[in-house]
């Protein structure tokens, strides 16, 4: 113009490329946000399951572990086991003598390797893939007594299978819940602070440092292996599973491992075991001669009552005995 004055655009100013897409990508985040934060938590793979906190009532005559309101377990190591079919978590629980001899699993992280496979865990997924191409799934739980870490719960949860774990050390069981966390298998799996056993009450347990996985009701038991580790004595509560499992739950397989009590878990099972061939579950029990004559019983022993309530057939592999219904 002739005064020099410039006229004003009468249209608005638009944003330019790229301030406009940063905006829609914080929408775009913010609206990701909202729908993890306030989803259902039906999918565990997407997002952990609220029964972490909040278990689901059922009608079970002792209480369910809450994890939530434990301590959280610390420091917390936790990686994948290799060479399985169906990957899982679990969380070291323990690191060894550091510095001068760490734990092998930490070893092998530090290596980038997973930690080393639990022959139990192999042992629990290869049953359970053998029972799923039967067909024989059907809702049915899998047990784990003297669940320790959850090397067999986890096995089995990963697959789809429900699980019953029974552990009464704390350490463990906050292990557990690491492992509830970590695999995303709070709707599959109930924990039980209890051992289980052939009456209700409680009863002295022996923790040993250092090795809470050879903890035991047999204070002599808990230390054949590791006679220099210091043993601490608690009070645990006792359940039979069958005052735990209704008649009417299938279940598919039973798993103990509970360092010399596992005569006294199999008589609190009597009603369980007893059931017809195809109902009963396959039983897997570690079998060690030294830890049941600890707590004053036997091979023999288990044999015979596994015997009386039809299990004919047990076979021998490594320290753990299979038994089936044939």
């Amino acid at each position: 113009m002739a005064n020099g004055w410039r006229r004003e655009s009468r249209h608005p100013k638009l944003l330019s490329p790229k301030p406009l897409l940063l905006l829609l990508l914080s929408l775009t985040l913010l609206l990701l946000f909202l729908f993890l934060a306030f989803r259902s938590p039906s999918d565990p793979n997407l997002t952990p399951s609220l029964s972490l906190s909040t278990p689901s009532p059922k009608p079970y005559p002792i209480p369910q572990f809450n994890c939530f309101d434990s301590p959280q377990a610390h420091p917390v190591v936790a990686n994948l086991v290799e060479n399985v079919n169906y990957p899982f978590l679990y969380s070291l629980p323990d690191f060894g003598s550091l510095p001068d001899k760490p734990h092998k699993n930490l070893v092998r992280l530090l290596k980038g390797k997973l930690f080393r496979k639990p022959d139990i865990s192999a042992t629990i997924q290869g049953i359970l893939e053998g029972m799923k191409k039967e067909g024989g799934n059907d809702g049915g739980l899998v047990v784990d007594v003297g669940a320790n870490v959850g090397m067999a719960s986890f096995a089995a949860a990963v697959m789809g299978f429900k699980v019953l774990a029974f552990e009464p050390v704390m350490e463990n069981l906050q292990r557990l819940c690491d492992g509830i966390w970590f695999n995303r298998v709070g709707e599959l799996v109930t924990v039980f602070e209890a051992a289980a056993s052939d009456h209700v009450g409680n009863i002295t347990f022996y923790k040993l440092v250092g090795r809470l996985d050879n903890s035991a009701i047999s204070a002599i038991g808990a230390k054949l292996a590791f006679k220099s580790n210091e043993e601490v004595a608690v009070q645990v509560r006792t359940i039979p599973l069958d005052e735990v499992i209704p008649d009417s739950q299938p279940v598919l397989l039973l798993k103990i491992d509970v360092q010399g009590w596992e005569y006294h878990v199999l008589k609190g099972a009597s009603k369980l075991l007893s059931r017809k061939k195809g109902e009963a579950p396959y039983i897997i029990y570690e079998e060690d001669e030294r830890l049941l004559q600890a707590s004053n019983s036997s091979a023999k022993e288990i044999r015979d009552f596994l015997q009386t309530v039809g299990y004919h057939d047990c076979t021998q592999h490594g320290t753990d005995a299979h038994c089936t219904k044939s």
